[in-house]
């Protein structure tokens, strides 16, 4: 058996004191580790978002990141978007929109539509951003663009882009 190495990192506002095997993925630390199953295992290369979790709040697909990488840092999974009990404005909006459909991809794209937001509050331009250099403005471009990273295999972007597009407003 590998040596295990400690790991203090916060979770969901919690700090967490884990050893670790220098292998572990962050996706296997949250979901095996510490029982936080919200975050998915979907193709476990990076390549569909269900696993997008927010470290200092930015959007990183889990299963990419080394959990010792993140050592000391904030972690946040769809489990933390929710404050005492009451689901997050973009949960609410994703049930009224029937945005989550088979729901699997949902805990990613609730984590990667609220770092989306904040990019765009925050006037960090994506690819679609008139000549790359202005301000962004909230439309279902831009949120196309930077939701792009996190595949609904049930096809229910409309209703994804709806829902943070009325959380955008």
């Amino acid at each position: 058996m590998p040596p295990e190495s400690p790991l203090a990192l916060t979770v969901n506002g919690a700090r967490v004191d884990v050893d670790v095997d220098a292998r572990v993925t962050l996706l296997d630390l949250l979901r095996e580790l510490l029982g936080l199953t919200g975050t998915k295992k979907g193709c476990d290369r990076g390549q569909c978002g269900a696993c997008t979790v927010l470290v200092e709040g930015r959007r990183v697909n889990s299963c990419l990141v080394l959990a010792l990488t993140v050592a000391g840092c904030e972690v946040t999974t769809v489990e933390g978007l929710a404050s005492a009990g009451a689901l997050s404005p973009l949960q609410r909006a994703f049930l009224e929109h029937d945005a989550y459909q088979c729901g699997y991809c949902t805990p990613g794209q609730l984590c990667s539509a609220t770092a989306a937001l904040a990019e765009l509050g925050a006037g960090a331009p994506s690819a679609v951003t008139p000549d790359g250099t202005g301000a962004p403005i909230l439309s279902a471009e831009e949120i196309r663009e930077r939701m792009s990273g996190n595949l609904c295999r049930c096809a229910a972007y409309p209703n994804i882009v709806d829902a943070i597009l009325e959380v955008g407003a």
